[in-house]
C-alpha cells in the first residue's frame, strides 16, 4: 500500500463564492450614490444627477428620513421627498435603481428602535419617497436601549408585507449587527461603516470580517472623510503623500485613488459617492483605476494609522 505524505499531498480546492449579492437584489456594483447632500431645491438639478448617475451605472440611490435636515436642506425627510417627486414626474428611474434608505434616528432622543417607531419611520419613507416597497432599509444608528428581538419583529413584518425587500444595519458594532442577526428569521444584507484610508474602524474592529464570512454587503459611507482626504483638513500629511504618489504614478485623481482603496478589501465594499455633481459621479464609475496592489494598500494603511506594521 502506497503511503501517502500530507506535506506534499495535494491541497484541497476550496470552493469561495466573490460575487457581491445583496440578498434578493443582486449585484448592487461598484459604486452609489449618498443623498445626505441632496437638498437642491430644483427638481431639475435633482432628476439630472439621478438620471447621470444611472446612466452611468451607478445604481444604488442611499437615502434616510432624516436627511434634508443639514447641507441647506428644508428639514427632515427633504430628500426623501425630492426624490419622491422625481419618481412621479419620471417613473421609470425607479425601476431602474437600488432604493435605499434609513430610519432610526429621532431628533432630541436621539435614538429609537422601538418596533411602532421604526414602523412609522418606514412608512413615512414609503410615502415620502412615493414608493410601495423600499429595496433596502437599514436602521440608521443603534438604540442601546432597543432588544433587538423587538427590532427584528417589526424588520420581519415589514419584509412580509412586502414593505422592504431587504434589511440590514448602519454604523453598528459587529457585536451589536450579530445580536439583530441572531433573532431574523432571514440574513441581513448590508453594512453600512464609514470607511476611508482615513478612517479605517470596519478593517479593524471586525466589521469587514463579517461581511465575508456572512456574505453581507458593506456599503462604505464618506469614503473620501467628507472631503478631508482631498482639502487635507486634519489629514496625515504622510497619507496625502501616498494618495498623491500613486494618483501621479497611475495618471488618475486622489479621489480615484481612495475610491480604489475602499474598493480592494475582499468584503467588496459598495462606494457611496458624496458628490451632487453630475459630472464627478461620472468620472468615478469611469475610473480605470479599480483596485491597488498589496504594496500600496499597506502603505496606506501604515500612513493613515501613522505607525508602522509588525
Amino acid at each position: 500500500m502506497r503511503a501517502t505524505c500530507a506535506a506534499t499531498a495535494a491541497p484541497r480546492a476550496v470552493a469561495v463564492d466573490l460575487i457581491r449579492r445583496l440578498g434578493s437584489l443582486g449585484d448592487p456594483g461598484d459604486f452609489g450614490l449618498g443623498l445626505w447632500r441632496f437638498t437642491t431645491p430644483s427638481l431639475d438639478e435633482a432628476r439630472a444627477l439621478v438620471e447621470a448617475s444611472l446612466d452611468a451605472g451607478v445604481r444604488l440611490l442611499d437615502n434616510a428620513d432624516v436627511y434634508g435636515a443639514n447641507w441647506g436642506g428644508a428639514g427632515r425627510g427633504a430628500c426623501e421627498e425630492m426624490l419622491g417627486r422625481i419618481f412621479a414626474v419620471a417613473p421609470p428611474l425607479r425601476e431602474r435603481c437600488i432604493l435605499v434608505s434609513k430610519g432610526g434616528i429621532v431628533p432630541g432622543v436621539p435614538y429609537d428602535q422601538r418596533p411602532e417607531v421604526l414602523r412609522a419611520a418606514c412608512e413615512a419613507s414609503l410615502r415620502r419617497m412615493r414608493v410601495e416597497r423600499i429595496d433596502l432599509y437599514l436602521i440608521h444608528r443603534p438604540d442601546l436601549y432597543a432588544h433587538p428581538a423587538e427590532s427584528a419583529a417589526v424588520l420581519a413584518a415589514l419584509r412580509e408585507e412586502g414593505k422592504v425587500a431587504e434589511v440590514g444595519v448602519s454604523n453598528f458594532s459587529p457585536a451589536q449587527h450579530e445580536a439583530l442577526a441572531r433573532w431574523l428569521p432571514f440574513p441581513l444584507a448590508a453594512v453600512q461603516p464609514e470607511y476611508s484610508p482615513a478612517h479605517l474602524g470596519p478593517m479593524r474592529d471586525g466589521t469587514l470580517d463579517l461581511c465575508m464570512r456572512d456574505g453581507v454587503v458593506p456599503l462604505a459611507w464618506s469614503p473620501l472623510a467628507g472631503g478631508r482626504l482631498l482639502s487635507g483638513e486634519g489629514m496625515r500629511p504622510e497619507l496625502l503623500a501616498v494618495l498623491d504618489e500613486i494618483a501621479a504614478r497611475e495618471g488618475v485623481g486622489r479621489a480615484d485613488v481612495c475610491y480604489a482603496f475602499v474598493r480592494s478589501h475582499p468584503a467588496r465594499p459598495v462606494v457611496l459617492l458624496g458628490t451632487q455633481r453630475p459630472e464627478r459621479v461620472r468620472a468615478a464609475a469611469a475610473c480605470r483605476l479599480a483596485r491597488l496592489e498589496r504594496p500600496d494598500l499597506y502603505r496606506i494603511v501604515q500612513a493613515s494609522e501613522g505607525a508602522r506594521l509588525p
